[in-house]
Protein backbone atom coordinates (compact mmCIF):
# COMPACT_ATOMS: atom_id res chain seq x y z
CA UNK A 1 0.00 0.00 0.00
CA UNK A 2 1.37 3.40 -0.98
CA UNK A 3 2.18 6.02 1.63
CA UNK A 4 0.52 9.43 1.17
CA UNK A 5 3.83 10.85 -0.02
CA UNK A 6 4.32 8.12 -2.61
CA UNK A 7 0.76 8.37 -3.83
CA UNK A 8 0.99 12.10 -4.38
CA UNK A 9 4.46 12.13 -5.89
CA UNK A 10 3.31 11.82 -9.51
CA UNK A 11 0.50 14.31 -9.10
CA UNK A 12 2.20 17.21 -7.38
CA UNK A 13 1.64 19.32 -10.50
CA UNK A 14 -2.10 19.41 -11.29
CA UNK A 15 -1.41 20.86 -14.74
CA UNK A 16 0.21 17.61 -15.87
CA UNK A 17 -2.29 15.18 -17.42
CA UNK A 18 -1.82 11.55 -18.54
CA UNK A 19 -0.90 11.16 -22.24
CA UNK A 20 -4.05 11.10 -24.37
CA UNK A 21 -3.10 7.82 -26.05
CA UNK A 22 -3.12 5.95 -22.73
CA UNK A 23 -6.38 4.32 -21.69
CA UNK A 24 -6.82 4.89 -17.96
CA UNK A 25 -9.18 2.42 -16.24
CA UNK A 26 -12.04 3.99 -14.31
CA UNK A 27 -10.85 2.71 -10.93
CA UNK A 28 -7.39 4.23 -11.51
CA UNK A 29 -8.88 7.60 -12.40
CA UNK A 30 -11.01 7.43 -9.28
CA UNK A 31 -8.01 6.61 -7.12
CA UNK A 32 -6.02 9.50 -8.54
CA UNK A 33 -8.95 11.84 -8.04
CA UNK A 34 -9.11 10.82 -4.39
CA UNK A 35 -5.37 11.37 -4.05
CA UNK A 36 -5.64 14.88 -5.45
CA UNK A 37 -8.57 15.57 -3.14
CA UNK A 38 -6.47 14.30 -0.24
CA UNK A 39 -3.66 16.64 -1.21
CA UNK A 40 -6.07 19.57 -1.37
CA UNK A 41 -7.40 18.61 2.06
CA UNK A 42 -3.91 18.49 3.58
CA UNK A 43 -3.05 21.82 2.01
CA UNK A 44 -6.23 23.38 3.40
CA UNK A 45 -5.36 22.02 6.84
CA UNK A 46 -1.85 23.46 6.58
CA UNK A 47 -3.21 26.86 5.55
CA UNK A 48 -5.58 26.88 8.51
CA UNK A 49 -2.88 25.98 11.02
CA UNK A 50 -0.35 28.46 9.68
CA UNK A 51 -2.89 31.28 9.72
CA UNK A 52 -3.23 30.75 13.48
CA UNK A 53 0.42 31.80 13.69
CA UNK A 54 0.09 34.69 11.22
CA UNK A 55 1.93 32.79 8.47
CA UNK A 56 0.65 32.54 4.91
CA UNK A 57 1.55 30.21 2.08
CA UNK A 58 3.44 32.07 -0.65
CA UNK A 59 2.67 35.39 1.03
CA UNK A 60 4.80 38.56 0.84
CA UNK A 61 6.03 38.67 4.46
CA UNK A 62 9.56 37.47 5.30
CA UNK A 63 8.06 34.94 7.71
CA UNK A 64 5.67 33.48 5.13
CA UNK A 65 6.29 29.97 3.81
CA UNK A 66 6.98 29.52 0.10
CA UNK A 67 6.19 26.05 -1.21
CA UNK A 68 8.20 24.61 -4.11
CA UNK A 69 6.84 21.05 -3.97
CA UNK A 70 3.21 20.22 -3.16
CA UNK A 71 4.22 16.89 -1.64
CA UNK A 72 5.29 18.92 1.40
CA UNK A 73 1.90 18.70 3.12
CA UNK A 74 1.69 14.91 3.14
CA UNK A 75 5.28 14.62 4.29
CA UNK A 76 4.86 17.02 7.20
CA UNK A 77 1.56 15.60 8.45
CA UNK A 78 2.97 12.07 8.22
CA UNK A 79 6.33 12.77 9.90
CA UNK A 80 6.00 16.03 11.83
CA UNK A 81 9.21 17.93 12.50
CA UNK A 82 11.26 15.21 10.82
CA UNK A 83 9.29 15.66 7.61
CA UNK A 84 9.43 19.44 7.87
CA UNK A 85 13.20 19.48 8.34
CA UNK A 86 13.98 16.91 5.68
CA UNK A 87 11.71 18.61 3.15
CA UNK A 88 13.55 21.89 3.81
CA UNK A 89 16.88 20.13 3.27
CA UNK A 90 15.50 18.77 -0.01
CA UNK A 91 14.50 22.28 -1.16
CA UNK A 92 10.74 21.73 -1.06
CA UNK A 93 10.05 25.02 0.73
CA UNK A 94 11.69 28.23 1.94
CA UNK A 95 11.13 31.26 4.14
CA UNK A 96 13.11 34.47 3.91
CA UNK A 97 13.15 34.84 7.71
CA UNK A 98 13.36 31.21 8.78
CA UNK A 99 13.93 31.83 12.49
CA UNK A 100 11.11 34.41 12.51
CA UNK A 101 8.73 31.92 10.92
CA UNK A 102 9.57 29.29 13.53
CA UNK A 103 9.14 31.83 16.32
CA UNK A 104 5.56 32.45 15.13
CA UNK A 105 4.94 28.69 14.97
CA UNK A 106 6.24 28.07 18.49
CA UNK A 107 4.43 31.02 20.04
CA UNK A 108 1.19 29.70 18.54
CA UNK A 109 2.05 26.16 19.79
CA UNK A 110 1.52 24.68 16.34
CA UNK A 111 4.21 22.10 17.05
CA UNK A 112 1.67 20.29 19.26
CA UNK A 113 -0.34 19.61 16.08
CA UNK A 114 2.60 17.79 14.48
CA UNK A 115 3.37 15.13 17.06
CA UNK A 116 3.60 11.91 15.12
CA UNK A 117 4.78 8.35 15.57
CA UNK A 118 8.34 9.60 15.01
CA UNK A 119 8.00 11.90 18.02
CA UNK A 120 6.55 9.16 20.21
CA UNK A 121 9.30 6.69 19.31
CA UNK A 122 12.03 9.24 20.06
CA UNK A 123 10.39 9.99 23.42
CA UNK A 124 10.03 6.32 24.40
CA UNK A 125 13.60 5.54 23.38
CA UNK A 126 14.95 8.41 25.47
CA UNK A 127 12.79 7.54 28.46
CA UNK A 128 13.45 3.81 28.72
CA UNK A 129 16.83 3.21 27.04
CA UNK A 130 20.05 4.60 28.50
CA UNK A 131 21.50 6.06 25.31
CA UNK A 132 24.43 7.80 26.98
CA UNK A 133 26.26 4.92 28.68
CA UNK A 134 29.25 2.86 27.55
CA UNK A 135 30.01 3.17 23.84
CA UNK A 136 26.93 5.38 23.38
CA UNK A 137 28.64 8.11 25.42
CA UNK A 138 31.03 8.74 22.53
CA UNK A 139 28.40 8.74 19.74
CA UNK A 140 27.65 12.46 20.07
CA UNK A 141 31.34 13.24 19.64
CA UNK A 142 31.59 11.24 16.44
CA UNK A 143 28.25 12.38 15.01
CA UNK A 144 28.43 16.10 15.75
CA UNK A 145 31.58 17.46 17.36
CA UNK A 146 33.88 15.54 15.00
CA UNK A 147 32.25 17.11 11.93
CA UNK A 148 35.37 19.23 11.53
CA UNK A 149 37.17 21.95 13.40
CA UNK A 150 37.02 24.10 10.25
CA UNK A 151 33.22 24.28 10.50
CA UNK A 152 33.10 25.20 14.17
CA UNK A 153 36.03 27.61 14.06
CA UNK A 154 34.35 29.45 11.20
CA UNK A 155 30.98 29.58 12.96
CA UNK A 156 31.95 30.17 16.57
CA UNK A 157 34.27 33.12 16.00
CA UNK A 158 37.50 34.12 17.69
CA UNK A 159 36.79 32.05 20.81
CA UNK A 160 35.60 28.51 19.97
CA UNK A 161 32.95 28.07 22.65
CA UNK A 162 29.83 26.17 21.56
CA UNK A 163 27.41 27.62 24.10
CA UNK A 164 25.44 30.77 24.84
CA UNK A 165 27.34 34.02 25.20
CA UNK A 166 26.60 36.59 27.92
CA UNK A 167 25.40 39.78 26.22
CA UNK A 168 24.62 41.96 29.25
CA UNK A 169 27.34 44.46 28.31
CA UNK A 170 28.57 42.98 25.02
CA UNK A 171 27.70 44.07 21.50
CA UNK A 172 29.45 41.31 19.53
CA UNK A 173 29.86 37.54 19.76
CA UNK A 174 33.53 37.46 20.73
CA UNK A 175 33.02 39.84 23.65
CA UNK A 176 29.89 37.98 24.75
CA UNK A 177 31.80 34.70 24.95
CA UNK A 178 34.64 36.21 26.98
CA UNK A 179 32.06 37.82 29.27
CA UNK A 180 30.44 34.40 29.80
CA UNK A 181 33.76 32.72 30.63
CA UNK A 182 34.75 35.48 33.03
CA UNK A 183 31.34 35.35 34.70
CA UNK A 184 31.81 31.64 35.38
CA UNK A 185 35.30 32.17 36.78
CA UNK A 186 34.04 34.93 39.08
CA UNK A 187 31.12 32.82 40.23
CA UNK A 188 33.61 30.08 41.12
CA UNK A 189 35.83 32.60 42.95
CA UNK A 190 38.89 31.13 41.26
CA UNK A 191 42.28 31.74 42.85
CA UNK A 192 45.83 31.14 41.51
CA UNK A 193 47.05 27.60 42.03
CA UNK A 194 43.62 26.01 42.33
CA UNK A 195 42.92 22.77 40.45
CA UNK A 196 39.83 23.06 38.23
CA UNK A 197 37.79 20.44 36.36
CA UNK A 198 35.92 21.15 33.13
CA UNK A 199 33.35 18.40 32.43
CA UNK A 200 32.85 18.42 28.66
CA UNK A 201 35.67 20.82 27.86
CA UNK A 202 34.99 21.23 24.14
CA UNK A 203 37.89 22.87 22.34
CA UNK A 204 39.55 23.90 25.61
CA UNK A 205 38.75 27.60 25.39
CA UNK A 206 37.28 27.89 28.90
CA UNK A 207 40.24 26.17 30.56
CA UNK A 208 42.66 28.29 28.54
CA UNK A 209 40.91 31.46 29.72
CA UNK A 210 40.80 30.32 33.36
CA UNK A 211 44.48 29.32 33.35
CA UNK A 212 45.69 32.51 31.67
CA UNK A 213 43.44 34.97 33.52
CA UNK A 214 43.09 33.40 36.96
CA UNK A 215 46.27 31.32 37.22
CA UNK A 216 44.60 27.94 37.81
CA UNK A 217 45.57 24.43 36.76
CA UNK A 218 42.99 22.44 34.85
CA UNK A 219 41.74 19.07 33.65
CA UNK A 220 39.23 18.83 30.83
CA UNK A 221 37.34 15.76 29.60
CA UNK A 222 35.58 15.37 26.26
CA UNK A 223 34.14 12.51 24.17
CA UNK A 224 35.25 14.08 20.87
CA UNK A 225 38.59 13.11 19.35
CA UNK A 226 38.62 16.25 17.20
CA UNK A 227 37.97 18.48 20.19
CA UNK A 228 40.60 16.76 22.32
CA UNK A 229 43.31 17.20 19.70
CA UNK A 230 42.44 20.85 19.15
CA UNK A 231 42.23 21.58 22.90
CA UNK A 232 45.62 19.99 23.59
CA UNK A 233 47.21 22.22 20.96
CA UNK A 234 45.37 25.30 22.23
CA UNK A 235 46.49 24.71 25.84
CA UNK A 236 49.93 23.30 25.03
CA UNK A 237 51.88 25.90 27.04
CA UNK A 238 49.51 25.95 30.01
CA UNK A 239 49.08 23.72 33.10
CA UNK A 240 46.06 22.08 31.47
CA UNK A 241 45.47 18.38 30.78
CA UNK A 242 42.92 17.34 28.15
CA UNK A 243 41.52 13.82 28.26
CA UNK A 244 39.37 11.81 25.86
CA UNK A 245 37.33 10.34 28.69
CA UNK A 246 33.81 9.59 29.92
CA UNK A 247 33.05 11.85 32.88
CA UNK A 248 31.83 8.85 34.91
CA UNK A 249 35.43 7.63 35.20
CA UNK A 250 36.49 10.71 37.18
CA UNK A 251 37.39 10.21 40.84
CA UNK A 252 39.97 12.77 42.02
CA UNK A 253 39.84 16.03 44.01
CA UNK A 254 39.30 19.50 42.51
CA UNK A 255 38.91 22.93 44.07
CA UNK A 256 36.27 24.00 41.55
CA UNK A 257 34.26 22.46 38.71
CA UNK A 258 32.47 23.91 35.73
CA UNK A 259 30.52 22.28 32.94
CA UNK A 260 29.47 24.40 29.96
CA UNK A 261 26.92 23.10 27.45
CA UNK A 262 27.54 19.42 28.20
CA UNK A 263 24.65 18.53 30.53
CA UNK A 264 22.29 18.44 27.52
CA UNK A 265 24.06 15.22 26.45
CA UNK A 266 23.91 13.47 29.84
CA UNK A 267 20.38 12.03 29.59
CA UNK A 268 17.72 11.88 32.29
CA UNK A 269 18.66 8.34 33.32
CA UNK A 270 22.15 9.61 34.20
CA UNK A 271 21.45 12.95 35.91
CA UNK A 272 21.90 11.54 39.41
CA UNK A 273 25.14 9.81 38.43
CA UNK A 274 26.42 13.05 36.89
CA UNK A 275 25.90 15.00 40.12
CA UNK A 276 27.33 12.15 42.20
CA UNK A 277 30.53 12.27 40.10
CA UNK A 278 30.75 16.05 40.52
CA UNK A 279 30.20 15.76 44.26
CA UNK A 280 32.88 13.11 44.82
CA UNK A 281 35.38 15.19 42.83
CA UNK A 282 34.64 18.56 44.47
CA UNK A 283 36.32 19.52 47.74
CA UNK A 284 33.94 20.35 50.57
CA UNK A 285 34.68 24.07 50.33
CA UNK A 286 34.53 24.19 46.52
CA UNK A 287 31.96 25.52 44.06
CA UNK A 288 30.44 23.99 40.91
CA UNK A 289 28.93 26.05 38.07
CA UNK A 290 26.62 24.16 35.70
CA UNK A 291 25.84 25.99 32.45
CA UNK A 292 23.02 24.26 30.56
CA UNK A 293 19.96 24.70 28.39
CA UNK A 294 16.83 23.81 30.34
CA UNK A 295 13.05 23.84 30.40
CA UNK A 296 10.68 25.11 33.07
CA UNK A 297 7.96 22.78 31.84
CA UNK A 298 7.53 19.04 31.91
CA UNK A 299 10.43 16.87 30.69
CA UNK A 300 10.74 17.58 26.99
CA UNK A 301 10.33 15.10 24.18
CA UNK A 302 13.43 14.70 22.00
CA UNK A 303 12.82 16.21 18.57
CA UNK A 304 13.12 13.52 15.85
CA UNK A 305 14.87 15.81 13.35
CA UNK A 306 17.40 17.13 15.88
CA UNK A 307 17.93 13.57 17.12
CA UNK A 308 18.65 12.27 13.61
CA UNK A 309 20.71 15.07 12.09
CA UNK A 310 22.27 17.18 14.86
CA UNK A 311 22.44 15.82 18.42
CA UNK A 312 21.81 12.07 18.71
CA UNK A 313 21.01 10.76 22.20
CA UNK A 314 20.53 14.24 23.65
CA UNK A 315 17.72 15.83 25.65
CA UNK A 316 16.91 19.11 27.34
CA UNK A 317 16.59 18.79 31.14
CA UNK A 318 13.55 20.08 32.99
CA UNK A 319 14.01 22.09 36.18
CA UNK A 320 12.26 19.40 38.22
CA UNK A 321 14.65 16.75 36.92
CA UNK A 322 17.68 18.84 37.86
CA UNK A 323 16.54 19.58 41.39
CA UNK A 324 15.63 15.94 42.02
CA UNK A 325 19.01 14.74 40.74
CA UNK A 326 21.09 17.05 42.94
CA UNK A 327 19.00 16.57 46.08
CA UNK A 328 21.16 15.91 49.19
CA UNK A 329 24.32 16.35 47.10
CA UNK A 330 24.46 20.13 46.56
CA UNK A 331 22.98 23.37 47.82
CA UNK A 332 21.76 25.65 45.03
CA UNK A 333 23.48 28.94 45.86
CA UNK A 334 22.24 30.68 42.70
CA UNK A 335 20.09 29.87 39.66
CA UNK A 336 20.77 32.40 36.88
CA UNK A 337 18.71 32.45 33.66
CA UNK A 338 19.84 34.42 30.60
CA UNK A 339 18.17 32.31 27.93
CA UNK A 340 17.21 35.29 25.77
CA UNK A 341 20.92 35.77 25.05
CA UNK A 342 20.98 32.50 23.11
CA UNK A 343 18.93 34.06 20.30
CA UNK A 344 21.68 36.65 19.72
CA UNK A 345 24.37 33.99 19.98
CA UNK A 346 22.73 31.73 17.40
CA UNK A 347 22.06 34.64 15.06
CA UNK A 348 25.75 35.56 15.23
CA UNK A 349 26.73 31.95 14.52
CA UNK A 350 24.47 31.96 11.44
CA UNK A 351 26.12 35.15 10.17
CA UNK A 352 29.60 33.68 10.66
CA UNK A 353 28.59 30.44 8.96
CA UNK A 354 27.22 32.25 5.91
CA UNK A 355 30.23 34.57 5.68
CA UNK A 356 32.53 31.54 5.68
CA UNK A 357 30.47 29.46 3.25
CA UNK A 358 32.73 30.10 0.21
CA UNK A 359 35.52 28.29 2.06
CA UNK A 360 33.29 25.73 3.81
CA UNK A 361 31.62 24.77 0.50
CA UNK A 362 34.83 23.02 -0.46
CA UNK A 363 34.01 20.39 2.19
CA UNK A 364 30.22 20.58 2.63
CA UNK A 365 27.44 20.47 0.04
CA UNK A 366 24.32 22.56 -0.41
CA UNK A 367 22.09 20.09 1.44
CA UNK A 368 24.37 20.34 4.48
CA UNK A 369 24.09 24.13 4.30
CA UNK A 370 20.29 23.96 4.34
CA UNK A 371 20.44 21.46 7.21
CA UNK A 372 22.63 23.82 9.22
CA UNK A 373 20.40 26.80 8.44
CA UNK A 374 17.38 24.83 9.65
CA UNK A 375 19.18 23.81 12.85
CA UNK A 376 20.32 27.33 13.72
CA UNK A 377 16.96 28.90 12.82
CA UNK A 378 14.88 26.47 14.87
CA UNK A 379 17.26 26.83 17.81
CA UNK A 380 17.09 30.64 17.71
CA UNK A 381 13.29 30.48 17.58
CA UNK A 382 13.11 28.19 20.60
CA UNK A 383 14.91 30.77 22.73
CA UNK A 384 13.27 33.81 21.15
CA UNK A 385 9.87 32.35 21.99
CA UNK A 386 11.20 31.60 25.52
CA UNK A 387 10.38 27.90 25.20
CA UNK A 388 13.84 26.96 26.49
CA UNK A 389 16.08 28.73 28.97
CA UNK A 390 19.82 29.01 29.57
CA UNK A 391 20.76 28.34 33.17
CA UNK A 392 23.87 28.80 35.22
CA UNK A 393 23.52 27.00 38.54
CA UNK A 394 26.11 27.75 41.22
CA UNK A 395 26.28 24.80 43.61
CA UNK A 396 28.12 24.10 46.85
CA UNK A 397 28.36 20.81 48.76
CA UNK A 398 27.07 22.09 52.11
CA UNK A 399 26.06 25.73 51.64
CA UNK A 400 28.53 28.56 52.10
CA UNK A 401 28.70 30.05 55.61
CA UNK A 402 26.99 33.44 55.51
CA UNK A 403 25.54 32.81 52.07
CA UNK A 404 26.65 33.48 48.52
CA UNK A 405 26.84 36.86 46.80
CA UNK A 406 26.37 36.62 43.04
CA UNK A 407 28.78 38.53 40.77
CA UNK A 408 27.11 40.21 37.81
Amino acid sequence: MQSPTQALACWANPRVSPPTHVIVPTFVSSQRHEECMSQDSLKARAIGLLEQAGIHLDGPAPTDLRVHDERLYARVFAHGSLGLGESYMDGWWDAEDLSGMFTHILRAHLDAELRTLDTLLAHLKARFINLQRGEHAFEIGKAHYDLGNDLFRAMLGKHPVYSCGYWAQADNLDDAQIAKLDLICRKLRLQPGQRVLDIGCGWGTALKYAAETYGVQGVGVTVSQEQAEFARELCADLPVEIRLQDYRELDEPFDAIFSIGMFEHVGALNYRTYFEVARRCLRDDGLFVLHSIGSNGAPSRPDPWIEKYIFPNSMIPAAAQVTAALQDLFVVEDWHNFGADYDRTLTAWRANFDASWPQLSEHYDGRFRRMWHFYLAVSAAVFRSRRNQLWQLTLSPHGLPGGYRVPR
